[in-house]
């Protein structure tokens, strides 16, 4: 059995210096029970009177102890529509906080989905009493999490992944104060900024954040003065489209064209038609997710020509996958976003997180794996799995501060969350006032290593990307949909001051 790094040494590594120690106590009743008092008998002959009856017993208080002292965890995971393959992911990454730090242990070497068992916190067991089957959509989530909540009646849950989803939750937040949520990787922007759900924790960044530093080097460094965007039609295509077109405008560049297929598109000619031709705009951005990322660029390769990586750009869908459908010649593209996170830039941290993956399984099923039996530290360095580690992360910490007190609807817990920094492998987490994380991100080239095959290469870091996007985004302003933001300039903190990386090597 592999020895699993205790809680104390998870806070020694996020720099929490107390721990403290949950205490149970019982106490009994000391009371005697009183001499039933007795009376002279009548000094008539009349019939003795009927004797009173037997005192119904009062009904044994309902059981709080499991209430109060148990987490019944539920994870919103996604076996359907166009995330579908990565639901072995995003509970992975949910799982692997509590098998690292909490003591549990995997039910089983190779699927994440069979959850773990034994994993306790501050004395608070954790128990995994519900995996819900998201398809993208919010009508499904929300009966998803009826079961989980209503039915199995977990009083925390770690999830869901897509956009719209998390609108939906985090407003079915509101109506189950008893409960407490954690966003898994779901980047929609109204999710935070605009439902506000005081029990809805988000550690991840929205879209917009995401793509923070991708307009300035596109403009900037690649030469672009003209964009087109492609962009799946839901709350997520939108956040993401919507922190390109901020940057990318904020620092002179015109957006021409905006196109939206809805999401789990299969034929995209007809989208892509709409799109200018080559010789009339600078490059292409890419927001177009899951299953339809490859079929767009196809149906673009059918309907305009080459796909060069000068020409094109996308978000956290663009990964070196890509090659092995759509050639060599995507090289030379930038990705704004967190799906492949960068891999080139290592760090102690980043080699104990991927290593803490590759003691709790012996494979993971993954996209990052073709979807066979593959590396479980493949999977933990994609951004799917890292959201919902982040997570169970965060959850973890707090309960360990509170000393595992869930009581007055988790008012302890929600506090210490709320204020939980994060000193991640990948960067440092805080949250807002919304209760949503201010993050850091980066900026990846596809490039031709020396075997002439393409990876990812991170150009550029930027530290501490807020919502408002500096400034630009609050909710007093539209949300983004398929016509906002507008295109204008406007000052950004990071426009010009992103950190280089060469090599792997921040150089600031």
């Amino acid at each position: 059995m592999r020895h699993k790094p205790t809680i104390r040494r998870l806070l020694s590594l996020v720099g929490i210096l107390a721990v403290f120690t949950l205490l149970a106590a019982s106490c009994g009743d000391d009371d005697e029970e009183a001499a039933p008092a007795t009376t002279a008998a009548p000094a008539t002959t009349a019939a003795p009177a009927e004797p009173d009856p037997e005192p119904e017993p009062e009904p044994e208080p309902e059981p709080m102890e499991e209430m109060d002292t148990v987490v019944r965890l539920g994870i919103l995971g996604e076996c359907e529509g166009a995330f579908g393959a990565f639901h072995e992911d995003v509970v992975g990454g949910a799982s692997l906080p509590f098998i690292t730090f909490a003591g549990g242990t995997s039910n089983s070497p190779t699927s994440a989905l069979e959850g773990f068992s034994g994993a306790v916190v501050a004395g608070v067991p954790i128990e995994v009493v519900g995996i819900g089957c998201g398809d993208d959509t919010p009508d499904r989530i929300i009966q998803e999490v009826r079961k989980i909540v209503e039915q199995d009646g977990a009083n925390v849950v770690i999830g869901p992944l897509s956009g719209d989803e998390s609108i939906a939750v985090a407003n079915y937040a509101k109506d189950h104060p008893d409960v407490t949520f954690l966003n898994g990787i779901a980047g929609a922007q109204e999710t935070t900024m605009v439902v506000q759900a005081p029990n809805f924790f988000r550690f991840n960044g929205d879209g917009a954040q995401w793509n923070a530093g991708l307009g300035d080097i596109l403009h900037n460094v690649a030469g672009w003065d003209t964009a087109a965007v492609i962009a799946d039609d839901y709350s997520f295509g939108w956040t993401s489209t919507a922190g390109f077109i901020a940057e990318f405008c904020a620092v002179g560049g015109d957006v021409i064209s905006r196109v939206f297929p809805p999401l789990g598109t299969t034929d995209y000619s007809s989208f892509v038609q709409q799109l200018p031709d080559p010789d009339e705009v600078d490059g292409y951005f890419w927001a177009v997710g899951g299953s339809g990322t490859n079929a767009s660029l196809e149906a673009f390769l059918a309907a305009k020509g080459d796909l060069t990586g000068d020409q094109h750009a996308g978000n956290l869908f663009f990964s070196p996958a890509l090659a092995a459908a759509l050639g060599t010649d995507i090289a030379g593209a930038y990705v704004g976003g967190f799906a492949t996170l960068p891999g080139d830039v290592t760090s102690p941290a980043i080699q104990e997180y991927l290593a803490s993956a590759e003691a709790a399984w012996d494979s993971l099923v993954s996209p990052m794996s073709g979807m066979e039996p593959g590396s479980p530290a493949a999977a933990a360095g994609f951004g799917f799995f890292y959201g919902f580690y982040s997570s169970g992360l965060a959850f973890i910490m707090a309960l360990e501060q509170v000393g595992g007190d869930l009581s007055d609807n988790h008012a302890a817990l929600r506090d210490a969350l709320a204020n939980i920094q994060i000193d991640g492998p990948y960067g440092t987490i805080t949250l807002d006032e919304n209760r949503q994380a201010i993050v850091d991100t980066s900026v990846q080239q596809l490039v031709l290593n020396d075997a002439g095959e393409v990876v990812s290469q991170t150009v550029a870091l930027i530290p501490a990307v807020d919502q408002s996007f500096g400034g630009t985004f609050s909710p007093q302003t539209p949300p983004p949909d398929r016509e906002n933001p507008v295109c204008e300039t406007r000052d950004l903190p990071w426009a010009g001051n992103a950190i280089p990386v060469v090599d792997g090597v921040p150089q600031g």
